[in-house]
């Protein structure tokens, strides 16, 4: 008895079937309140009118420049993002330098500033009483107020997306395979490409997904550097507020529903990811064998 009492495990909170259902229950009342009410909402006032009022809202000269334009700075935004993201990861993970610290606290800082704050930031380093609006004024270029500007806030806010997912990751992976690479001849991107990137291709993904996510969603930083003028500079969220101002509101919630759309998708391509990365944080000792051979 005394051997069966100690290999009882020590009860756990929630153990209570009162205490774990009512737990559940409250969970499950404060996602259908501030999670699926809203999208309901939105799919309900968006055909509020009949489908030939959405069909004419998306297919108004303005909305469609702002799908464009939005589709656009993500087309710019993200591929860079990415790049910076593997370049940051790789060099914070693989290598021992002086700043790599300060690094880290630096891809931070879009997390913890917002986003309005960004955008007046850049309001004073290429605004015309910026930095280097003046010089940038002489020469005829335009960066806010204007595309340029879009994308460049747009890049600002989304920056760490990449690098946060893939840096956890390849820490944890560590440098043994890349310096198992290294020894048998092979170069730095051959090693990368046939060693680091096959080990975190999962997350990378999952960042390239919550990254063009978040810039087709992004409104407070573009709404200060772009100007806010309808059918030139405006983004699919900032048309949305237009057409709400104007009191079209099932104009707006029928824009509102292809973001909405785009939110379910990213929801569906991020549980497909993590389905499929899960258990890779560091790959077994025959597929490592494998990937320094390959790298060789």
């Amino acid at each position: 008895m005394s051997v069966i009492a100690t290999r009882r495990k020590p009860p756990r909170i929630g153990d209570g079937p009162v205490f774990r259902r009512s737990l559940i229950g409250v969970v499950l009342v404060l996602v259908a309140i501030l999670i699926l009410a809203p999208l309901v909402i939105i799919g309900v006032e968006a055909f509020s009118k009949g489908w030939q009022v959405y069909r004419d809202t998306i297919a108004h000269p303005d909305t469609r420049h702002a799908i464009m334009l939005t589709v656009l700075t993500a087309l710019v935004a993200v591929p860079v993002n990415t790049a910076f993201g593997i370049a940051a990861a790789w060099a914070i993970t693989k290598f021992d330098f002086w700043g790599r610290r300060f690094l880290l606290v630096v891809i931070e800082i879009p997390f913890s500033i917002s986003p309005i704050v960004a955008g007046v930031a850049y309001l004073f380093v290429y605004g015309l009483q910026g930095i280097f609006g003046p010089v940038l004024d002489a020469y005829g270029i335009k960066i806010l107020f204007a595309i340029p500007g879009i994308i460049l806030a747009s890049m600002f806010v989304t920056a760490p997306f990449v690098a946060r997912e893939l840096i956890p990751l390849m820490q944890a992976q560590g440098r043994d395979l890349e310096e198992a690479a290294t020894s048998l001849g092979a170069s730095g991107w051959r090693t990368f490409f046939a060693v680091t990137l096959p080990n975190v291709k999962w997350a990378l993904l999952y960042g390239v997904v919550l990254c063009n996510a978040r810039v087709m969603g992004e409104f407070g930083a573009v709404s200060v550097v772009s100007g806010n003028i309808r059918g030139q500079t405006n983004t699919l969220p900032l048309h949305i507020e237009l057409l709400y101002h104007d009191y079209q509101a099932a104009g707006a919630f029928a824009s509102a529903s292809i973001l909405a759309l785009i939110a379910v998708f990213t929801i569906i391509a991020k549980v497909a990811l993590e389905r499929q990365g899960a258990g890779r944080v560091r790959p077994r000792a025959p597929e490592a064998a494998n990937a320094a051979e390959k790298a060789s």
